[in-house]
């Protein structure tokens, strides 16, 4: 996945065909040798490091955001804090956002978004499709990584912010999001291969105060916004809470939510690093993140909570949850022959393992929706659709990419309610 960036980053630094273009297997000769060159690159530069403020290795699992202990934990293990504020959300929700149905019932649906850089344009045609079918719900979850992240907060706002999505997925281009200078350099004296300055100002653009006031109120009403990266110096994927971040009334909040927007969207090696400070026994250091996408490309809770348990333990033993997720992607590409060259079978490779990954996270939320006794619904770009375009967002392939959205949820939508592979025959959760 990120080789393949990469080479692309190289082909678009040099005006040439792009690898997600037409001419994918036609590129000249120098593109192939400078995917090759890569790796010795890095090892040449290797030793070269920039100055930072590191975190100790031994005050990792103490270190917090200033003022604001309790708005991030790491996955994997359950985190009181979490547990605690989605315990309060019990407590906040209203029964217009969640009415019981007539045997009682409190429907709970949750989304998460994945990765999938331009493709999150078939995402935001999805939800905007959906919307016009009158059977979206309000969602008391909403999760996203990398373009998902970008996608989650207006997702959580709901169909008022549809408009917003489109118009994003189908008018930026690539100088909109990075800007490449000479790869040579960048290496040498830096940590990425483009700057990301283009993608902060166009979050600085969105998200703002009264943007902020809207996600706390919604947080308020007893919903949650989370969001996904990964800390490389733990190496751990991090789980944000970003309504008690919209909450906080803390000055840097506004900042703080578009760090960790920009974080999440932060692809390593293509784009640097996003740094926060923290403070641990009485210091402050800072913590390096990077796109959540390197460890998972959705999710649901991150294991911080059982969600189940919370709302039981709150006394509401009639609910049912339900997860669906978005995929921004394709689990299946149309087969094409492999360039028997290194750039060509590195590029494959790494695609079929993302591919891979997007399969185990799909099953990873299945185990999640069988033990909770959830439903389970999940949609992809089906396989028949020509990905990519002539740069890397392309505001004409995108375009194309919203209406494929657009048009599968108004088919229904039509929803997958087993993990890819799994017998047809075997009833859902």
């Amino acid at each position: 996945m990120y080789l393949t960036a990469i080479a692309r980053t190289a082909r678009y630094r040099t005006g040439g065909p792009s690898l997600i273009g037409p001419r994918a297997h036609a590129l000249h000769s120098i593109a192939l040798v400078r995917v090759g060159l890569f790796g010795l690159l890095l090892w040449v530069t290797g030793c070269a490091t920039l100055p930072r403020n590191a975190v100790p290795p031994e005050l990792t699992a103490a270190a917090v955001i200033p003022h604001m202990p309790d708005v991030r934990a790491p996955a994997g293990r359950p985190s009181p804090a979490m547990e605690r504020d989605l315990a309060q959300s019990f407590k906040q929700e209203s029964r217009e956002d969640f009415p019981p149905g007539p045997d009682g019932v409190i429907r709970y649906p949750h989304l998460g978004l994945s990765g999938g850089g331009a493709n999150g344009a078939f995402g935001a045609g999805f939800l905007k499709g959906w919307t016009a079918t009158g059977t979206r719900p309000v969602f008391k979850i909403v999760t996203g990584v990398s373009t998902g992240a970008l996608m989650a907060p207006f997702a959580f706002l709901g169909p008022d912010y549809d408009d917003e999505l489109r118009d994003f997925y189908t008018t930026t281009t690539t100088r909109d999001i990075f800007a490449v200078g000479s790869i040579l350099v960048q290496l040498l004296r830096a940590d990425s291969l483009a700057s990301t300055a283009p993608l902060k100002t166009l979050i600085e653009r969105h998200i703002d105060a009264e943007f902020l006031r809207r996600i706390a109120a919604a947080h308020e009403r007893g919903r949650r916004l989370y969001i996904a990266t990964v800390n490389l110096d733990s190496q751990q994927f991090v789980v944000w809470n970003m309504g008690l971040i919209a909450t906080s009334n803390r000055p840097e909040a506004v900042d703080l939510f578009r760090q960790v927007m920009l974080a999440s969207a932060s692809i390593p090696i293509i784009f640097p690093p996003v740094f926060f400070e923290v403070e641990a026994d009485g210091r402050r250091y800072d913590e390096m993140h990077v796109d959540g996408a390197v460890a998972a490309g959705v999710f649901f809770s991150g294991g911080v909570f059982r969600f189940a348990s919370v709302r039981e333990g709150q006394g509401l033993s009639r609910g049912r949850e339900d997860f669906f997720v978005i995929h921004n992607g394709q689990l299946v590409e149309p087969p094409s022959p492999t360039p028997r060259s290194l750039g060509g079978i590195a590029t494959r490779t790494l695609a079929a393992s993302g591919r891979s990954g997007a399969v185990g996270d799909l099953f990873r939320i299945y185990a999640v929706a069988l033990r909770e006794r959830a439903g389970y619904q999940w949609v992809t770009i089906g396989q028949d659709v020509q990905l990519g375009g002539a740069e890397f967002f392309d505001p004409v392939k995108m375009a194309e990419l919203y209406e494929v959205g657009y048009r599968a949820a108004l088919a229904g939508p039509v929803w997958s309610v087993r993990p890819p592979g799994l017998q047809a025959d075997q009833p859902p959760p």
